[in-house]
């Protein structure tokens, strides 16, 4: 039955009009709930994974950062857990990936699946996301730090202002690669990250970030972060415009760490590294 109709008063003519019934769509109310408890249950998953606080990192004391003889990889305890750990970067662009040593087993663990829950979750209906980081420490308490970044690829040539993470992770990190703690990077443009590395150059105990920005026409510009009031500030370098094919000149490889030399035939040895006399190129971004 439909629902009464009730006589309205115009309030300019003074005729009564007639209220038609408010028709609805079958199944309206069914999906309009259905709708509403499916968004609930995911905020309820998402809320329980965000509280949720992940593996700890263990309190070994910070060991020496070097390369590997084969000047590949570096050899860092990045978890502190008193076992050596392998950071793989092969271009040394910010794709990289760390190789987790256990008692039992070995687990690698991409900068990509670092991103915490909410920071997927906002690039779901985004396209073209890339995500960099790279470890370096920053702060130079002796632990490995990342610096992390998702930002979204360029159109042909033109950058896109889209840059959802920019954020520092202090050391010792977990083997979800979190951190013990979080600051932001502040950066003057949120363009497109294409890479970024790490390097301590003036050898003050503290690594300086270099990120490589779209800059238009298919190129990018170099920007330097230092450790600043809780965070990381960018800044510009005066180091020129990259293009696509400049990489190779930029990367030294892991030589500029020193390289590891093992002290001890145990299963967990000591590690010193032997300076290197490899000099990197003025400018260059290394880590």
């Amino acid at each position: 039955m439909a629902d009464p109709v009730s006589p309205q008063q115009d309030g300019v003519s003074g005729a009564f009009t007639a209220r038609l019934p408010r028709l609805r769509r079958p199944g309206t109310r069914g999906r309009r709930r259905l709708a509403i408890g499916t968004g609930a249950a995911l905020a309820a998953v998402a809320t329980t994974l965000a509280l949720w606080p992940g593996p700890e990192p263990g309190d070994h004391a910070p060991t020496v950062v070097c390369s590997d003889t084969d000047n590949t990889s570096l050899t860092a305890d990045v978890d502190a857990d008193g076992r050596l750990d392998e950071i793989h970067d092969p271009d040394r662009s910010g794709k990289g990936s760390v190789l987790f040593s256990r008692a039992d087993d070995r687990i690698e663990v991409g900068v990509g699946e670092a991103l915490g829950v909410w920071q997927k979750a906002r690039g779901l209906l985004t396209s073209d996301l890339e995500t960099r980081g790279t470890f370096g420490d920053f702060d130079g308490d002796g632990y490995l730090d990342l610096a992390l970044f998702r930002s979204q690829e360029d159109i042909g040539d033109d950058p896109r202002s889209n840059l959802l993470v920019h954020e520092v992770r202090y050391g010792p990190l977990a083997r979800d690669l979190s951190g013990s703690r979080s600051g932001t990077i502040r950066v003057q443009v949120s363009f497109f990250v294409a890479a970024v590395r790490a390097t301590d150059e003036d050898q003050d105990g503290r690594a300086e970030l270099h990120v490589f920005q779209s800059a238009g026409d298919g190129g990018y510009a170099e920007y330097i972060g230092r450790q600043e009031d809780g965070g990381m500030t960018l800044s510009k370098a005066d180091t020129g415009y990259y293009g696509r094919g400049d990489w190779d000149e930029l990367q030294p490889g892991w030589s500029d760490f020193g390289t590891c030399v093992y002290t001890s035939p145990e299963s967990t040895p000591s590690v010193r590294k032997e300076p290197s006399d490899v000099t990197p190129a003025p400018g260059a971004g290394r880590g």
